[in-house]
């Protein structure tokens, strides 16, 4: 497994600068050592405490004023020496496109890929999140009576992100840490936040306690109060809850979040399970699927390369047909050995019962008894045990992608030693902004500042803890700025503040790698050894260069890569 955290430079840029602008603020004030380096500060080379400034034969009150001002002033040189550092590191951009490992896999041991169909093969336009909120939120006016001033709520796209958890009980948005911590500032009653007073005094600290977190697939059921957000669908039922919560504080209205969260939840399995939303999209298919993302060229791609191919959705053959006809062509079928739909994950990971049957083009279902899954035809629900039977396809020859940690990933790594790959189209847009100056700069100041407060705090005389506390203060400043940037109420999909999100943690844990769509695998060869980079431990030392994916710090890809500029 790899390591838990995952480093600024992992998730941003290249470490060389970063790891350069340490080793100075190193230099600058060692641990146990002078304090200040004496290229940067001669005038105070020999003076590291008030007591040695004592001993050189000045007053108390002048010591501290000249150690507040050796303080100031070894912040300043720190702050230059970053400021120097911005442009050589702004120059490491991340790739958009690569593709990062967890674990160390070669495509070259892969012989079948499998896929899941929603947010894997095929992508939505943010029409979809808003059709499924206005539906859900009709349906609890119109069949659960709530009140019909609900309808002045409109879908927030930006509100929310994936991997949050909302506590049932007391009617909380939250995000978490992968150490079970909140963190404070990005915790929601309806759209407004509840001060970190109100949190800790809730919880008795930050801390949430293993048995009420969400279970292993991240529900709330069975005494745990937690309902963990992971599939990118949940998007708009975290933003009507949101908007319920709302409104009920708004108005007054004493509720039950209990019944609350149970009938939101029902509402949005409704837009689904009644087939609502399927049906809006097969409509207007143009304005719900994003013809973008190369999926046909992927499977062409492996296809030519002699790879088997299957796929097992969640989804309804009628709806899986037409978005493939649409992606891929009519012809889609041909490139797949197997295709089953309705499958019922996670359940078909791990419910031995339930036989596949046979569908015919035409939505029939077959009452023959399965002997082989052929080609070209289709089946529904099944079992995993079953398709390992039928298919022989085990171990970690079988490389499965999915966007869903859990539902998608986890069995499969944990139970059954397939490969996976985790579909989090997010990442696009977080490394982005991490290109951004902006972000280069707060977060590179960020690092030094933390270096710098990690040294000097030794220094526990009144006026230099004064000097401290202002840097304390800076920190957090700069911290709550590095958040906003990714988004203002809950920040990154990937961090809390320095720490991973327990999402992070989920898909260090259950994905050999990660990448933003199934496109990128156009800019590898099937040949292709992924390599995580051995990133230190708190206890070792960076002995070794720090090593990046290939292709992430402006480094080519060894094959073309299609459809790129």
């Amino acid at each position: 497994m790899p390591t838990l955290f995952l480093p600024l430079s992992r998730l941003a840029r290249s470490g060389s600068g970063v790891g350069k602008l340490l080793a100075r603020c190193t230099a600058l004030h060692p641990p146990g050592g002078t304090g200040v380096s004496e290229k940067c500060q001669p005038a105070y080379r020999n003076l590291t405490s008030p007591a040695q400034l004592s001993t050189a034969g000045m007053s108390t009150s002048s010591a501290d004023g000249d150690l507040t001002s050796w303080l100031w002033s070894v912040y300043n040189e720190t702050k230059r020496q970053t400021e120097d550092l911005i442009p050589a590191i702004s120059n490491n951009f991340v790739n958009p496109d690569t593709i990062f490992s967890n674990n160390e896999m070669s495509l070259q041991d892969i012989e079948i890929y499998g896929f899941d169909y929603d947010y894997t093969l095929a992508f939505y336009s943010s029409n979809l999140h808003t059709l499924i909120f206005n539906i859900a939120r009709d349906i609890l006016i119109q069949e659960h009576r709530y009140p019909e001033g609900l309808k002045e709520y409109e879908y927030i796209p930006d509100f929310v992100v994936r991997g949050l958890h909302y506590d049932v009980q007391k009617a909380l948005l939250m995000k978490i840490d992968a150490f079970h911590y909140i963190q404070l500032g990005t915790v929601y009653r309806g759209l407004h936040p509840v001060s970190d007073k109100e949190v800790i005094a809730m919880y008795e600290g930050c801390h949430v306690p293993l048995e009420i977190m969400s279970d292993f697939y991240g529900k709330s059921s069975h005494g745990h109060t937690m309902k963990q957000f992971m599939d990118i669908f949940s998007l708009p039922e975290m933003t009507l809850l949101s908007c319920v919560n709302d409104y009920f504080m708004k108005h007054n209205i004493d509720y039950e979040p209990v019944h609350l969260y149970k009938d939101v939840k029902e509402a949005i399995g409704d837009v689904h399970v009644r087939g609502i939303m399927y049906r809006a999209v097969e409509a207007d298919i143009e304005k719900y699927i994003c013809y973008g993302e190369q999926t046909h060229a992927v499977l062409r791609k492996l296809s030519e390369n002699g790879k088997k191919m299957f796929l097992i959705t969640n989804s309804p053959l009628d709806f899986v047909d037409r978005g493939m006809n649409y992606i891929v062509g009519k012809d889609w079928r041909d490139l797949f050995d197997v295709v089953i739909v309705q499958a019922d994950k996670p359940s078909f990971f791990n419910d031995r019962r339930k036989p596949f049957r046979r569908v015919t083009d035409k939505g029939v279902l077959l009452w023959d008894r399965i002997h082989h899954l052929e080609k070209g035809q289709i089946y529904k629900q099944g079992n995993l045990y079953e398709f390992l039977r039928l298919t022989g396809w085990r171990g970690s020859k079988v490389l499965y992608f999915g966007d869903h940690i859990y539902s998608d990933l986890a069995d499969l790594t944990l139970k059954h030693g397939w490969r996976t790959g985790a579909i989090i189209p997010e990442l696009r847009k977080e490394i982005k902004i991490m290109n951004t100056e902006e972000y280069v700069h707060t977060m590179t100041w960020l690092q030094s500042l933390t270096n710098l407060l990690e040294h000097m705090q030794v220094h526990r005389d009144a006026a230099s803890q004064a000097v401290i506390q202002h840097w304390v203060k800076e920190r957090e400043d700069m911290r709550s700025q590095a958040k906003d940037i990714f988004n203002p109420q809950f920040g990154s999909l990937f961090r809390t503040y320095h720490n991973p999100t327990y999402f992070s943690r989920r898909l260090s844990r259950f994905a050999d790698i990660y990448m933003a769509s199934i496109s990128c695998l156009l800019n590898y060869d099937l040949q292709h050894t992924f390599y995580p980079r051995r990133t230190p431990l708190q206890h070792e030392a960076p002995f070794w260069p720090e090593q990046t994916s290939a292709g992430a710090m402006n480094i080519p890809f060894q094959s073309t890569r299609a459809g790129s500029e």
